[in-house]
Formats: C-alpha cells, sequence, structure tokens
C-alpha cells in the first residue's frame, strides 16, 4: 500500500530567507519518489501540516528531547510530555534563561549533555542556544508536536494516521559524502565546492545507495542539490529516514530511529529485516493496536 512520506527541515524562526521546507513524498513500491516542494515562512503554515488527515509519516530535523541528566538535574517531570508542557509555560526566554543559569553553574565540560542517541549520531546537544541553535528547535519544535496530536513512537499516543519520528540528515550523508561540506546558510560561504558535493550526495541517493543500505530506491529531481543551503537536500534525506522507519517491523521502529538508523544503514536493513516472517503490513496493525493501549510514559529520546 503506498505511504505519503514528509521530509521536514525545521528552523527555530521561519522567514522568507530560511523557510521549514517540507518536501512530500510517495512510499510505493519500493521506490520512495519526491513530490512537491513546500516553504513555510509561518509557524501556522507547519501547524497545520501536521494536522493534515492521514495517513502518513514524517521525519522532521530537531531533537525532539532533551538528555535525562539535564531534565533530572533540573528538576522537571521526567515525562516527555510532562516536561515540553514545563518549557513551554516557561516561555522562550525563560527557556533560554534555564539552560544559560544551568551552563553557568556547571563545571567546564558539564554544561551542555547528549542524549544517547546525539552521542551514537555525532550531534550535538539540545541544549546548544549559539552557533545552530537546537535547543530553539526544540522549543518551537516539540510543543507544536504535542499540541497536534501526532503519534511519536514511545513519546504520544496519538492519531495512529499521523505519524513523526525524529531525522538527523547529517548522520546519512556523512556515510555517503563523508565529512564535505555540502552546504550553509551564509552567502559568503557558500561555494562551488559545496555545490558539487551537494550533486554527489544527491547523485549516490538516487544511484542506488539507498536502496543497498535501505532496501528501497529514491527518484527525485536534480534541482534538489541547486539549493545552497541544503535545506531541500536535507528534507529529503529526512524522509529517507521517514521511509525507512515506516518499512521497519513493530519492534523496531520503536528504539531510537537515529541511533538505529546509523546502525542498519551499514547492515542491509532489507536483507536482515525482510525475510522475518510476519508481514511489515501485519506489525503496522499491531503498532497502531498497541499506540492506542500505551500510557505514553516513556522517554524515548531522553536517553
Amino acid at each position: 500500500m503506498p505511504m505519503r512520506v514528509l521530509g521536514i527541515d525545521f528552523t527555530s524562526a521561519p522567514r522568507r530567507g530560511k523557510p521549514i521546507t517540507c518536501l512530500d513524498c510517495l512510499l510505493a513500491d519500493g521506490i520512495l519518489q519526491a513530490g512537491p516542494l513546500a516553504e513555510m515562512t509561518r509557524f501556522e503554515q507547519f501547524e497545520q501540516t501536521l494536522r493534515v488527515p492521514g495517513p502518513w509519516i514524517a521525519g522532521i530535523d530537531f531533537p525532539f528531547g532533551q538528555s535525562r541528566k539535564f531534565i533530572e538535574n533540573m528538576g522537571w517531570p521526567r515525562t516527555w510530555a510532562g516536561y515540553v508542557a514545563r518549557v513551554q509555560r516557561l516561555g522562550r526566554q525563560g527557556f533560554c534563561d534555564a539552560l544559560n543559569a544551568y551552563r553557568a553553574r556547571r563545571a567546564y565540560g558539564d554544561k551542555e549533555h547528549k542524549r544517547k542517541t546525539d552521542q551514537a549520531a555525532g550531534s550535538i546537544s539540545p541544549q546548544k542556544l549559539y552557533g545552530v541553535p537546537v535547543a530553539l528547535m526544540f522549543f518551537e519544535g516539540a510543543g507544536r508536536l504535542r499540541a497536534a496530536g501526532v503519534t511519536i513512537p514511545y513519546l504520544q499516543v496519538g492519531d495512529p494516521n499521523r505519524i513523526v519520528v525524529e531525522a538527523y540528515p547529517g548522520v546519512f550523508a556523512r556515510q555517503l559524502i563523508g565529512r564535505r561540506a555540502y552546504k550553509s546558510d551564509t552567502k559568503k560561504k557558500q561555494s562551488d565546492s559545496q555545490r558539487e558535493s551537494r550533486r554527489a550526495l544527491l547523485a549516490k541517493i538516487t544511484g542506488g545507495a539507498v536502496e543497498d543500505a535501505l532496501g528501497f530506491a529514491v527518484e527525485a529531481p536534480t534541482e534538489l542539490a541547486d539549493d545552497p543551503s541544503g535545506d531541500q537536500l536535507d528534507a529529503l534525506l529526512c524522509a529517507i529516514q521517514a521511509a525507512w522507519a515506516w518499512n521497519l517491523p513493530f519492534c523496531s521502529v520503536f528504539y531510537p530511529m537515529i541511533y538505529r538508523f546509523r546502525l542498519c544503514a551499514s547492515l542491509a536493513v532489507s536483507s536482515s529485516l525482510a525475510g522475518q516472517s510476519d508481514c511489515i503490513a501485519g506489525q503496522r496493525r499491531a503498532f497502531r493496536r498497541r499506540a492506542s493501549k500505551s500510557s505514553g510514559h516513556a522517554l524515548w529520546w531522553t536517553i
């Protein structure tokens, strides 16, 4: 059965020059086909996208949670819904003040903490306010996911036809082209070498690298590599990770996606999982049945 797959490259301050980028894809017959591209300059557009009736699955590029160490040290509720609600009550500036105050009283080297999935993927701490402000992305994104009533495996039991998973484009990009720079939001830093890296990355994605690793092919226009910010290409990578998650049996879907993605991409997921006797469709039905009975009491991303 075809499945709609959304890849969303997120930002904490959407605007004309830096929109939230959403690539609408279709997964069918072993092919993920890239479709329309939407650029959202207002959070209201993102909220509307989350409320579009399913079935669909979306991979979104921002940290859905904070580290367990940080949550426990702050004395915040230990459920995802609980501490996200607490953060929302603080407000954006209040959350920033709380992070800065926490950093100020911690010893050097122990000011910002990573989740285990950040450690595995090589991503920065979700407490980071400067440089790439992923803490602000968490603030702006997590509350909206909670309010939209989507299902987030092991975090939130919501509409089973609207499923959202955390994606991280960099982890797969590094597997395909190493640590070659392929994007920049600063015009002065955008270069011909980055453009060539984007073209090389897209060529590998559409040339069979994804099919070899994850069991499905990708069809996407070459124009996605023309965006010097890399947001359009990152949206495609988010969609690839979401499609991979959708193809996992129930028991594997509930593992932290980025952590297992890094491990499984090199282990030919298609061969290691597709041979199991239970069909994927049955596992998806089991996912929905079990999700409806779950308490939603997990710290899936808070580890």
